[in-house]
């Protein structure tokens, strides 16, 4: 038998997810002692695989719930699926590395079609999934988010001549883009319900402290304070893209011209909130 921690340590999922993973039923200690503790038979660990590969696909928690409990579930037929779906994942991936290589080699080959399939979307159509709580609760719906990420792929060509001002140059924004490729590939975002819960809590009252009185100046000392702690939050929690310049300067054009971003906002932390953190960002980007 394994403890909830030696289980934790072998397969890298928290002990924190291990235990709501326990509370929904999709992974159950084999046996759980006196005290209280879990304990896991090694032989279980399978499942947990099947989970975290489902996962790495993109499926939420229910999904695979459905999946591990259906009656013609079979192991071996879903590794050969996930397989096949990991191997047209890895290929899409590696098709956006090669354009990069490309670019970073300064060949033209920049035309916005190539990339509205990127990384920078991908990671922000999983922080959808990751982040459901998050969103609804900063944007009223996954309706208001999606229409922001339809407004940004639209904007095509300007968004791309912005991401180059912002880095100075193609090639440094394509070596940009390659890391968060990488990083993506390498470890992927992997947030539970109950975590995401609990960033969606911190975020909002980190929000209620910078806009607890929108007659300040948005470029004061005071209000930039309360600002950076709550982009450091965000940038030590893992948002998608959130170390990122590019990201932040989009969310700040977002509160500053976004009906939906600015009714959603101003409705939950007072008339005029959307413009207000909108200028804050704008004077934080412009002093980094």
């Amino acid at each position: 038998m394994m403890t909830v921690k030696q289980v934790s340590q072998l397969t890298g999922v928290s002990v924190r997810t291990l235990q709501f993973y326990d509370r929904i039923g999709l992974f159950k200690p084999a046996a759980t002692t006196e005290a209280g503790y879990r304990l896991y038979e090694e032989s279980s660990l399978e499942g947990l695989q099947q989970i975290l590969f489902f996962k790495e696909l993109d499926f939420t928690l229910k999904e695979i719930k459905a999946i591990l409990e259906a009656p013609q579930f079979d192991s071996t037929a879903v590794y050969r699926k996930q397989r096949e779906l990991l191997r047209i994942k890895r290929d899409r991936l590696n098709a956006l590395l090669e354009l990069l290589d490309r670019l970073i080699k300064g060949e033209k080959c920049m035309e916005f079609k190539d990339f509205d399939e990127n990384v920078y979307f991908t990671m922000l159509e999983n922080f959808k999934k990751t982040h459901t709580e998050n969103i609804i609760d900063q944007l009223g719906s996954i309706e208001n988010y999606n229409a922001l990420l339809s407004e940004l792929k639209a904007q095509g060509e300007q968004l791309v001549e912005k991401a180059v001002q912002e880095y100075g140059s193609l090639e440094k924004y394509a070596e940009a883009m390659k890391e968060h490729t990488q990083a993506f590939l390498e470890n992927g975002p992997s947030v539970s319900q109950e975590e995401a819960k609990e960033l969606a809590d911190q975020t909002d009252a980190l929000t209620r402290q910078l806009t607890e009185d929108l007659t300040l100046n948005a470029a004061s000392p005071e209000v930039q304070e309360k600002l950076k702690k709550l982009i450091v939050f965000t940038e030590n929690t893992g948002g998608p893209g959130s170390t990122d310049r590019h990201y932040w300067s989009f969310l700040a054009d977002a509160y500053l011209s976004n009906p939906s971003f600015q009714e959603t906002a101003d409705r939950k932390y007072g008339s005029g909130a959307a413009r207000f953190i909108g200028k804050a960002l704008k004077t934080y980007l412009d002093n980094c």
